[in-house]
């Protein structure tokens, strides 16, 4: 019996290593020529409570420039699971990024990436390694 409880605390142990290493939702290409998808937040809808501060504001601005990359990426707050988004970009279609760190870490981290010419595969590979949780949201504002 013990080492059948054994075995078992093995497995359960496993599985919940294995679901914590998921890749949350994203999509391995861009999306298809005239596929139809809800707009990125624009500038004129970035005011109120939601876009209090200047780091808020400057992630949709970098949003709606790259939200084909965006498309590719997961996000790590596990949006996929509770609100049914789809990708990285679905987190700037409304205001929820505005409210989540990992939503804001991974767009700056997405953006520079993209500035220094790395395609969408190898920075989803970055942000699966963790490398979006180094970006500082304090200074993040000031990325051009």
């Amino acid at each position: 019996m013990k080492r059948i409880s054994s075995l078992l605390f093995v497995v359960l142990m496993a599985l919940a290593l294995f679901a914590q290493g998921d890749v949350p939702a994203h999509h391995n290409r861009p999306p298809k020529k005239g596929e139809k998808l809800p707009a990125i937040l624009p500038r004129e809808a970035l005011w109120g409570p939601s876009f209090s501060y200047p780091v808020q504001v400057r992630a949709y601005e970098l949003a709606a420039k790259i939200p084909d990359v965006l498309y590719q990426l997961p996000c790590y707050c596990h949006c996929d699971r509770t609100v049914g988004h789809t990708s990285l970009r679905s987190c700037y279609e409304s205001t929820h990024a505005a409210h989540c760190a990992a939503c804001l870490k991974d767009l700056f981290y997405a953006y520079q990436m993209t500035k220094k010419g790395k395609s969408a595969a190898q920075i989803r590979a970055g942000i699966i390694r963790g490398e979006w949780e180094k970006v500082d949201l304090e200074t993040a504002a000031s990325i051009r």
